[in-house]
């Protein structure tokens, strides 16, 4: 580990154990901390009491800028996603998703006739098939193959900085 990561590793600690210290000082706080249900609800009151936890490891502090970046562009209004095919060619394409506070709408399910496989650039996301009991939690670096026509929803995505996934879609031949 280089000695600037293990400078932001040590400060995202002291940054941690400060919210914690707080908390444990404080009972609105700690009910508070309490009733958050996922990371980003508690990352959003660690903001609100002036602690930054909420980048995860190896995630950049500036956002990265240039036409060719996948990761460069700002957040989609919270609720959507902004979709550009990257690559369609021969039957395969290609997409960039930057997703922010998406998710499916109720009672709605993907059913594609197509194959489809994802991989988590940034942020997280919980997808939900119709055929598993759980949802199932994918953080940058998880990837995932969606086979043709089997129902699937979106169940969350990240808030600002977003999600941002690649999609490549083919046919089954």
């Amino acid at each position: 580990m280089a000695e600037a990561q293990l400078q932001a590793f040590l400060e995202k600690v002291r940054q941690l154990n400060a919210f914690v210290a707080r908390s444990e000082a404080d009972p609105d706080l700690r009910e508070a901390l309490r009733r958050c249900s996922h990371h980003h609800d508690v990352v959003s009151l660690a903001q609100q009491q002036g602690f930054e936890i909420g980048r995860r490891w190896g995630e950049a502090a500036i956002v990265p800028t240039g036409d060719a970046n996948l990761l460069a562009g700002a957040c989609p209004p919270p609720g959507q996603e902004r979709l550009e095919t990257v690559i369609e060619t021969n039957g395969l394409r290609l997409e960039r998703i930057h997703s922010c506070q998406a998710s499916s709408p109720e009672g709605f399910w993907y059913d594609q006739p197509e194959q489809e496989w994802v991989t988590i650039l940034q942020g997280s996301a919980r997808i939900r098939f119709a055929d598993e009991p759980e949802a199932r939690e994918l953080n940058r670096g998880d990837s995932l193959l969606f086979s043709a026509h089997r129902r699937h929803r979106v169940e969350r995505t990240d808030p600002d900085p977003g999600t941002i996934w690649l999609a490549l879609y083919w046919l089954q031949g």
